[in-house]
């Protein structure tokens, strides 16, 4: 595959929808006072951070991560294959290769079901827009 079969505009915006869905996921709405306590986080601490070096950066992994992912399925994917890879790489690598980290630093499960839960929708997601766009 050459680099101008690729939908940059699908790449952006599939990038964009997995880094929105982190804010909402990562939102008191769903999973922030558990994420927070799992990690012995506070408000304060999140006081403290930069936000346009944290959100800025995230956007630009995510929109890393749908590069890299639309380069493994390539340019015409049929939406059901893009999203069930996506399921699979959210599930089986991702969410494993966390597993292991999790186990050897003796981080909490429910840390590691909402990160994984948000990978595994973040990569269907990413699939499910290229996928739509293609």
């Amino acid at each position: 595959m050459h680099f101008y079969q690729l939908n940059f505009f699908a790449i952006f915006f599939a990038g964009l929808a997995s880094f929105l869905l982190g804010i909402v996921w990562y939102s008191p709405w769903l999973f922030k006072r558990i994420w927070m306590e799992s990690c012995g986080l506070t408000e304060l601490d999140l006081q403290q951070i930069n936000p346009f070096k944290v959100f800025g950066s995230s956007l630009i992994l995510c929109c890393l991560i749908s590069f890299s992912f639309s380069l493994f399925v390539g340019p015409n994917v049929a939406v059901g294959v893009a999203v069930g890879t996506g399921f699979i790489i959210g599930l089986c690598w991702v969410s494993l290769a966390i597993g292991i980290g999790y186990i050897f630093e003796q981080r909490p499960l429910k840390l590691f079901l909402v990160n994984s839960g948000y990978a595994i929708l973040q990569f269907s997601l990413i699939g499910l827009v290229l996928g739509l766009w293609s």
